[in-house]
């Protein structure tokens, strides 16, 4: 411990203690919203110097200040990870610069000494209690407040016997001991860090990263780099995302897929990755080692998911399939039987809250099988047909949708179904006649609204709310008892709005031909590895044949006919990768169509091709797909209000062979695009 002028009294280091600290720590420390003043650099190393006897306060019951709401002090046996951010290359310098103050004042502080006894925890201080106690015994300091009126704390113990108490304790955590982070450490790392500059950026170190974990390689990222968080806004500048090497729908998966972790976890997973000797970041495969460590941290708390290939993440990504990141979605396919709510049946019942009653199981496995469900639906078509033969993700989906079919199949599960429409009724006393008088039972306590629960559908009154409005009557329906009988009919009769997006039409798509077909397709080995379905000449070459017959051009140019009048997105690149063409051959096959006038040549914005099926365009806003309007009928693509494509693809209901032999049947009998 050193004993002169505070760090934070220095010009220099006072000017960084704001509210940007709490930007420099985000995703390691909770309560962003109490670190909005100053005094947060201040406050740490006062509390420090307070446990170590070499600070007084002014006033005997005035304590050392706080920092943000107390959650700094997870910090202790666990600096690694905020040194990590500290060190690497992506932090940005305004950041880096309060880092390296903390650091610096956590070096002289008791915080860094490995033979310190410090404790953590919550405690019941007395009406009017200090906020700091100190005596022969050691010292104890209230740092921010918790809930109940409670307040954490930490103090450090001199002696036998337990420091002096600012109230009643309530809750302890011994802090973790013997990881890196001395004061010897620390202060090591802050000279090479002015000495040498940031440690350099590896890619490699990186793909390590991601293939010791099957995590996506923005993730693998950002864990390298110390910033496994969710909030750090703006995500990432120009500068940033070109050490990363990830361009902006990238980082926002990325983002998405760290969000479900705590603060604590971040730490933990980066706490004592760091060498011994921090002069070895700076060797040539320093970050390689870090990589390796952060992958062992990983796969103990998470497990290792099947890495993909790059192709495969990136052409998620451009899925976007909302609700979950990229890799979330990957491991539905590669690792189903290990998603919570995928490898087992789950109980669910239905519960009160003050917004009403809502379905609810223990754990978080309903909420990712509906995360699931939602995302996976909408988008296994184009997984079947826009991978390759003999991907990871492509090859899960017959196994996927076997294990969402078994869990529909149970019959305790309960999903929701929408609301009660406004033509039928407004309470479930106006919908006794179609679903009986047996309220819901079967949960931990009684609905506090009237019910009706006829073994399918089960009707709640909505809830009032501080204006005096009732809402709706809400639907929840057990998938394993819907099907074609009398009840499923009067279920679909009585909901509100459309049946599109909703529970009850994914589970019919599930159960029904069409996705049977199309898992069919992706079980038959008649597809050679490496190729895909969106190639007509090999998926569909009898139809190729004639379509090239007929219009009288080479396979070149009838393939890539079938494949502007059927794919949503064919781009030059997709076309290009789909084909196994080079530019000049896919050039010569749209030469062929335009001099025909089969299609025309254009620039369009968001089309990313030059090459389009005569007849009217129609716009759409990110991250929906401008098309043909002839294309966007044939898929059933509806236009918004605005005339634009902004609305999903329609569930399919063929298979693409199907769609590729319906359109050019269509072209055949003089329905196809013109002019």
């Amino acid at each position: 411990m050193t004993t002169g002028e505070l760090l934070t009294a220095r010009a220099g280091t006072a000017a960084l203690d704001d509210h940007g600290v709490v930007v420099a720590l985000d995703g390691l420390v909770d309560g962003m919203g109490y670190w909005s003043g100053k005094g947060a650099l201040a406050g740490i190393e006062r509390t420090g110097r307070y446990l170590a006897g070499t600070w007084e306060p002014a006033a005997p019951d005035e304590g050392p200040g706080r920092a943000g709401d107390g959650s700094w002090t997870r910090f202790i046996g666990r600096i690694g990870a905020v040194a990590l951010r500290a060190a690497v290359e992506p932090t940005r310098d305004e950041r880096r610069r309060r880092l390296l103050a903390l650091l610096e004042i956590w070096a002289d502080s008791p915080f860094a000494d490995p033979r310190a006894v410090l404790r953590t925890g919550l405690v019941r201080p007395a009406d009017g209690g200090p906020e700091a106690v100190r005596d022969e015994r050691g010292a104890g300091v209230a740092v921010g407040w918790a809930a109940d009126g409670l307040r954490t704390f930490v103090d450090l113990r001199t002696g036998e016997a337990d420091p002096p108490g600012l109230g009643v304790v309530e809750e302890v955590t011994d802090v973790p001991r013997g990881g890196w982070g001395s004061a010897g450490q620390v202060r090591r790392l802050l000279d090479l860090i002015r000495e040498r500059g940031p440690v350099p950026w590896d890619p490699d170190a990186v793909a390590l990263l991601r293939d010791g974990t099957g995590t996506g390689r923005a993730a693998a990222s950002f864990a390298l780099a110390g910033m496994l968080a969710v909030g750090y806004l703006p995500h990432l500048d120009e500068r940033e995302r070109r050490i990363h090497g990830l361009k902006v729908a990238e980082v926002e998966d990325g983002f998405h897929e760290c969000a479900g972790k705590r603060p604590l976890d971040r730490l933990e997973l980066a706490a004592d990755v760091l060498p011994e000797d921090p002069a070895e970041l700076w060797e040539p495969h320093g970050l390689r080692t870090v990589a390796e460590r952060i992958a062992h941290a990983w796969r103990e708390r998470y497990g290792r998911r099947t890495p993909v290939p790059e192709r495969t993440f990136n052409a998620v990504i451009e899925l976007r399939p909302f609700p979950l990141p990229a890799a979330r979605f990957c491991a539905a396919f590669t690792d189903h039987t290990s998603i919570r709510g995928l490898g087992s049946d789950l109980g669910t019942w239905i519960r009160n809250s003050e917004h009403g009653p809502f379905v609810s199981a223990e754990g978080r496995g309903l909420v990712d099988f509906e995360d699931t469900l939602s995302a996976v639906v909408p988008h296994l078509f184009r997984v079947c047909t826009e991978l390759p033969a003999g991907d990871p993700v492509r090859d899960g989906a017959p196994g996927l949708v076997r294990s969402l079919r078994e869990r529909l199949n149970h019959p305790g599960l309960l999903l929701n179904a929408g609301t009660l429409s406004r033509t039928v009724g407004h309470r479930v006393a106006d919908v006794r006649d179609r679903f009986g008088s047996r309220p819901c039972t079967g949960g931990p306590e009684p609905l506090d609204v009237a019910s009706a629960d006829d073994g399918l559908t089960v009707v709640v009154d909505g809830v009032v709310d501080r204006r005096g409005e009732r809402s709706q009557p809400r639907l929840f329906f057990r998938p394993a008892h819907h099907g074609l009988d009398e009840r499923s009919r009067t279920l679909s009769a009585v909901l509100a709005g459309m049946r599109h997006g909703s529970g009850i039409e994914a589970v019919e798509w599930l159960r029904g031909p069409a996705c049977a077909r199309i898992v069919e397709r992706v079980e038959d080995p008649s597809l050679p590895v490496g190729a895909y379905e969106t190639n007509p000449a090999l998926s569909a070459p009898g139809v190729l044949a004639r379509a090239a017959g007929e219009l009288g051009v080479d396979e070149d140019a009838a393939a890539l006919y079938l494949q502007l009048l059927t794919l949503y997105a064919p781009t030059d690149r997709n076309v290009r990768t789909w084909n196994g063409w080079r530019p000049a051959r896919h050039q010569n096959a749209a030469a062929v169509l335009a001099e025909r006038g089969l299609a025309v040549e254009d620039k369009r914005a968001r089309a990313g091709r030059g090459l389009f099926l005569p007849g009217e365009w129609i716009h759409a806003q990110k991250p929906f797909q401008p098309m043909e309007a002839w294309k966007a009928d044939l898929l059933g693509v509806g236009r918004s209000y605005n005339g634009r494509l902004d609305n999903p693809l329609p569930l399919p209901t063929r298979t693409l062979p199907e769609l590729f032999a319906h359109a050019w049947n269509l072209v055949e009998e003089g329905r196809g695009p013109s002019a």
